[in-house]
């Protein structure tokens, strides 16, 4: 150990060097560092740090809960989470004294659609254990809501099929491979996939969809799913710039004056503006009629109707829901999802 620096001076063949430094499995310092006279020196490659006699420890691996490495209740140790009094889990989340009644506990265990721990765990104190039962840890997240099991291939029984990573559930391939589980090889090079889905702005899918081998897949905004706002062969036509109004539910394009073309309005004789809002016979101006229609809201008609010549009209049209000189009040907000108002 005295002659590390000078690998000259060391006494141990380069063999036994590495001997001394192998693991199980063939690999010299866990591949996180180098070897020098038969001693590891660990190497930082990202946040964290490496130790042990062989780099085996790796701080950074610690379970993690609500973006906490072990909760916040604990430190980290080679790898294992060691948790403080009072606390326990593989992450130190569970506290071994619960002060929580069941009703408040499961309420703390629910996800965004009110199911607690997404259907895949139970509830303790709060806090969401996923169901493991193989202790494989596949299935995960605060409220239980990723589950890698989705990303295993039926047939070779890997994750992506070895061919990418798996994030909540979903497989992000390597080059070169696209599917579900990363199953299918692409026939054209990468260099090739990237020059198909590259947009003429430069962008891949112009930033509104995800390359598959050389095909853009548009990201669907539509809410029927049958026909997307976004379109085109690299996702270069957005149909959102179309509509007059903001409502992501509103078939308005063009204020029904104008044909929507790949985004850009084209106006019927009469018409002007960049959603063909705008009457020629209107004595005001684009923007007079823009800033009438504004109030003080960021948006014309506040986003919820059309504005003409400084006019505007609630969407959708007869709904007495959406009302006010700039469409400024929406009781639509104080109904539930069954259509009471305030709770009835």
């Amino acid at each position: 150990r005295s002659s590390l620096g000078t690998p000259s001076s060391c006494r141990l063949s380069q063999a036994e060097s590495e001997l001394r430094c192998h693991v199980p499995g063939g690999k010299l310092c866990n591949d996180r560092g180098r070897c020098e006279c038969g001693v590891c020196i660990c190497q930082v490659t990202e946040s964290g740090k490496y130790y042990g006699p062989l780099c085996e420890c790796h701080d950074w691996v610690c379970e993690t809960y609500d973006g906490k490495i072990c909760a916040g209740h604990g430190k980290c140790d080679c790898g294992k989470c060691k948790c403080d009094e009072g606390w326990y889990g593989e992450a130190c989340q569970y506290p071994t004294t619960c002060n929580l009644t069941r009703r408040k506990s499961n309420e703390m265990c629910k996800n965004s659609q009110d199911i607690i721990c997404s259907g895949a765990g139970t509830c303790q104190c709060g806090r969401c254990k996923c169901a493991n039962p193989e202790g494989n840890g596949l299935v995960y997240g605060k409220f239980c809501e990723c589950d890698d099991r989705e990303c295993v291939d039926d047939e070779t029984g890997e994750i992506c099929t070895g061919h990418g990573k798996c994030y909540c559930g979903n497989c992000y391939c390597e080059a070169g491979w696209h599917g579900d589980k990363c199953e299918f090889q692409c026939d054209i090079t990468p260099w090739e996939i990237k020059k198909r889905c590259t947009s003429p702005d430069g962008k891949i899918c112009s930033n509104r969809g995800t390359c598959v081998c050389g095909e853009c897949t548009c990201h669907d905004v539509d809410p029927t799913g049958d026909w997307g706002d976004i379109h085109g062969d690299t996702c270069e036509c957005d149909e959102r710039n179309c509509k007059a109004v903001y409502d992501r539910y509103s078939d308005d394009f063009c204020s029904g004056h104008g044909q929507c073309n790949c985004g850009r309005c084209d106006c019927k004789e009469g018409w002007t503006g960049k959603k063909c809002e705008h009457s020629r016979s209107c004595p005001l101006s684009v923007e007079e009629s823009a800033k009438k229609c504004q109030g003080n809201s960021n948006l014309p008609c506040s986003g919820r109707g059309r504005c003409e010549c400084g006019q505007c009209t609630c969407f959708p049209p007869g709904d007495k829901r959406v009302h006010g000189k700039n469409c400024e009040c929406d009781d639509r907000q104080c109904e539930n999802a069954e259509g009471k108002v305030c709770g009835g």
